[in-house]
């Protein structure tokens, strides 16, 4: 039938139930935008497109819902840069749409013109430029099926000389796959090394969260192995808190019970992930990955599999089928050999951390370093981080979602949230921008509106994603909550200062004249102060309270001192050794 470019985009739009859009307006969009609200399509217009972008990947982790990325073309589509890789590594299946300057003029360096497709060519699992208006639909289409079938981002490019034309089509039709569900041989291995396992182990990623049925499947056959289950870095929601067969999270400021117990493993089930660096990194001084074992390996995308890790077995496949898959075709006997002396184990390793856990107070300096000790010799009365991270355990609902962004305080609280179901944490992930924690909570509670919502952030990333408090307070946003730690440093770098640069901090200090809680106010919010874990405790009750049932947003800034938590990256950094020398007698005098 005959329609304009513009309807027949809604209109696929539409066959794949994408409501959602998030980005800020612009000439070269507007013909489409334009029909959004006949179409049933809510346009979120951010402070950002980056914002905008982060915002679309925390609504779509809450939901499991595709939205879409959109905004001017040019500068408005490279403000996309880094939510679009952040998505991509967070396995974000998201629809970036990315209009283009017009055909006619393109390559003539006109106004905001860029390379588009080539910018974020190893940014998306699929992308693909409109080649005439008749294949808009087409295109749209195959684009969709393929983030959602790589579940990561996909580009649209759209010349803006596309929009605004008449031609005669038919709609394209939805091709949906089965997901694969392992070989048969594969899967047979897989079961033949776990039914004869001595202490067989569980390590469920992001792969568990994104498939349907992927939790329940795991946990039906780490109760079949009484096999403890540990969780990849950022995805503490991947396995319930409450089981006691969790051990918790791996890698950075994690569990000392997942690393204590997943190091005696004689076999690993990698489940869902990619086994990326940060969930099999030392933590604590522990080296806990367990050089010996028969590792099995599953991942949907194949090119994952063996990359970070030797793996014994490889499948390609669902996590909910496949481990099903295992389960079925495990001898009667497996899991029986240690089964009781297992049991016991886990239980008493799981509750010496969660007593060490809960009586850590402070961070400890490394040998021949003082900061953390000065730091709360200079702030005496001041909450350290961990003192703060216990009072937001008191007053955080159960059922809550809730973010965290990139930096020091936000990762000491790696090992202290848990979840009864998935979807329930959003983290920056492996491409880790500052700026992640507010956006990602907006988007989540754009979702899931019934839902409390908390985000996270340190003071300097919180500066990169601030501006969205311009945005955020209008009538049709909805109530979130959000906290920030406010300690005056971008803190990850300054332990490594203390670490490698003998307190040499270039670039590290934040301005304390600055109040985050003064600027919610200003632009029309609650802000509020906490120095204290009793104050704290009781802001968040409240600022939940007023998000829920009256919506209310509340920035609770928290005043903390300037301890430091370990360095993210112990095994990438070393003690710089200088030999021809730096004066700055040297520096030319300039030249005019």
């Amino acid at each position: 039938m005959k329609m304009t470019t513009e309807e027949a985009f809604v209109k696929t739009l539409q066959m794949h139930g994408i409501d959602q859009a998030f980005g800020i307006i612009g000439s070269a969009m507007m013909p489409i935008s334009d029909i959004f609200p006949d179409a049933g399509i809510t346009f979120w217009d951010c402070a950002h497109e980056g914002s905008a972008g982060m915002m679309a990947d925390g609504y779509t982790r809450a939901t499991g819902r595709m939205s879409m990325m959109i905004a001017q073309n040019g500068p408005g589509i490279t403000n996309f840069v880094t939510a679009v890789k952040t998505a991509y590594w967070n396995h974000t299946p998201l629809l970036l749409v990315t209009p283009q300057a017009a055909n006619k003029t393109i390559g003539q360096g006109g106004f905001q013109e860029v390379e588009q497709m080539k910018l974020f060519a190893d940014m998306v699992a699929y992308q693909e430029e409109v080649r005439d208006p008749s294949r808009i639909a087409e295109t749209l289409n195959r684009v969709i099926m393929a983030a959602k079938r790589a579940s990561a981002p996909a580009q649209i490019n759209v010349p803006r000389d596309f929009w605004t034309q008449v031609i005669d089509i038919d709609l394209p039709q939805i091709v949906a796959f089965e997901r694969p569900s392992g070989g048969d041989a594969a899967i047979a291995r897989a079961a033949d090394l776990l039914s004869s396992a001595r202490f067989p182990v569980i390590l469920n990623g992001a792969g568990v969260v994104l498939s349907d049925g992927g939790i329940e499947a795991s946990m039906r056959l780490a109760e079949r192995l009484d096999a403890p289950v540990c969780v990849g870095y950022q995805h503490n929601d991947a396995f319930p808190g409450g089981h006691p067969l969790f051990a918790g999270p791996l890698g950075y400021n994690g569990s000392k019970a997942a690393m204590e117990l997943i190091a005696q493993a004689d076999v690993v089930l990698a489940l869902g992930t990619r086994l990326n660096p940060f969930s099999t990194l030392p933590g604590y001084g522990i080296d806990y990955w367990p050089k010996d074992a028969a590792i099995i390996q599953v991942d949907l995308n194949p090119d994952r599999i063996g990359l970070t890790k030797t793996v014994s077995v490889g499948i390609v496949g669902d996590a909910a089928t496949v481990a099903t898959r295992i389960r079925d075709a495990l001898a009667d006997t497996a899991g029986d050999e240690g089964r009781q002396d297992r049991r016991a184990l886990i239980g008493d390793t799981k509750s010496r951390w969660a007593q060490q856990l809960s009586s850590m107070d402070h961070e400890d300096d490394d040998p021949g370093t003082t900061w953390n000790q000065r730091a709360r010799a200079d702030k005496p009365g001041w909450m350290s981080p961990r003192l703060a991270w216990r009072a937001i355990q008191s007053a955080l609902p159960r059922e809550a979602i809730i973010s965290s962004d990139i930096g020091n305080n936000c990762a000491i609280g790696n090992a202290y949230p848990s979840f009864d179901e998935p979807r329930k944490y959003l983290a920056p992930g492996l491409f880790g921008p500052c700026g992640y924690g507010l956006p990602a909570i907006v988007g989540a509670k754009i979702g899931q509106p019934g839902v409390p919502v908390v985000g996270f952030a340190g003071d300097g990333a919180f500066g990169i994603a601030c501006n969205e408090l311009t945005a955020i307070g209008r009538s049709e946003w909805p109530a979130i909550t959000m906290v920030v730690f406010r300690n005056y440093q971008w803190g990850a770098e300054k332990r490594n200062s203390t670490l490698w640069f003998d307190d040499n901090f270039v670039g590290t200090e934040l301005d304390e004249g600055v109040s985050y809680a003064a600027i919610a106010q200003a632009c029309g919010l609650q802000g509020v102060q906490a120095k204290g874990m009793a104050e704290l405790t009781q802001a968040l009750n409240t600022a939940i309270t007023d998000q829920m049932q009256h919506g209310k947003t509340t920035l609770i800034e928290v005043l903390l001192n300037q301890e430091l938590g370990e360095p993210f990256r112990r095994d990438a950094m070393k003690k710089p050794v200088r030999i021809a020398g730096i004066n700055k007698d040297d520096m030319a005098t300039a030249q005019v």
